[in-house]
């Protein structure tokens, strides 16, 4: 377990990420309370205005790039941005939406990895962009969700190495999922994208009939020996990059460290799609073959891809 432990931490290392553990803890308000019947218009309303007043403290305190990072994510290019849900609280959480919510029959909700948090927002923010202007491309009623609902764990920490966040965030994203039908048309078809420790939070969620699909990509596994032993009915889908470097980390478990089968496996039984020459930060980079193979994922089918 040792040994796993330390190769789990250096493959880890290598990375470089851009690490949000020294996240400030800077004063914010409380989430918006909304009625569980509020539209998203309301929500988009309730929570922009939480996000504007998680900058004004942040500033006040003296945490001058937290509040310029705030003010960038209230603006989603020249419109303003769509959250569903916003806290500004520590590390922070949020979940915002890209596209129209209410005529979507196409969602797609990315779930992100280690070491996302509203300090390393942007490079989510912008993956949730690519995808929806690839989907987009083939079918305007399309929208992505980009779910931060979860504390991420730190990419060089032991917590990444377990499933303790992973069983956190799971009890959070089921429920979000259920309430989903509410907000968007009726028989909207919903695919749930899962990026490494994103994939371990997905394994964990019991989807219920409204998911179609569930992608892992850039999965250090899941904590389950086969796809058929995941809480769901949803296809699932698997894809790694030839340059990620998941791939060298060991995929074993043992006494609750590591996620033991990698989801490419055979003998773990999804669908594994194609995903180029993708690093392990690339995957929804515009025009890589990952992002080609994650649009046609979520637009099932049924959609012809225009000539």
């Amino acid at each position: 377990m040792r040994r796993t432990l330390l190769a789990g931490l250096v493959a880890a290392a290598v990375v470089v990420p851009v690490s949000a553990a020294a996240s400030p803890r800077v004063p914010a308000p409380a989430p918006a309370v909304l009625a569980g019947s509020a539209g998203p218009q309301e929500r988009y309303a309730a929570n922009l205005a939480n996000l504007a007043e998680s900058a004004r403290m942040a500033e006040e305190a003296g945490r001058s790039e937290r509040a310029a990072k705030l003010r960038e994510m209230a603006r989603d290019g020249a419109a303003e941005a769509r959250f569903l849900s916003f806290d500004g609280r520590g590390r922070g959480r949020a979940i915002e939406v890209f596209g129209d919510l209410g005529t979507a029959d196409r969602i797609a909700v990315l779930v992100p990895g280690s070491d996302t948090t509203l300090d390393t927002y942007r490079r989510f923010r912008d993956g949730a962009l690519s995808l929806q202007r690839r989907l987009t491309r083939e079918h305007p009623r399309s929208a992505v969700i980009a779910w931060l609902g979860y504390d991420t764990p730190g990419t060089v920490s032991t917590t990444v190495l377990t499933a303790d966040r992973a069983d956190r965030a799971a009890a959070e994203l089921g429920p979000f999922l259920a309430g989903l039908p509410a907000l968007a048309p009726a028989g909207a078809r919903v695919s749930l994208l899962c990026h490494s420790y994103g994939s371990v939070v997905c394994a964990r969620t019991a989807t219920g009939p409204g998911v179609t699909d569930v992608a892992l990509f850039g999965s250090p596994g899941t904590g389950a020996d086969s796809a058929a032993g995941l809480p769901t009915r949803a296809r699932v889908w698997a894809g790694r990059g030839s340059e990620d470097w998941i791939g060298g980390v060991p995929h074993v478990r043992l006494g609750g460290v590591g996620f033991g089968t990698d989801p490419v496996d055979p003998a773990f039984g999804a669908r594994v799609f194609a995903a180029g020459t993708a690093g392990h930060s690339d995957y929804l980079k515009p025009g890589t073959t990952s992002l080609d193979s994650l649009a046609r994922i979520v637009l099932g089918p049924e959609v012809v891809p225009h000539v």
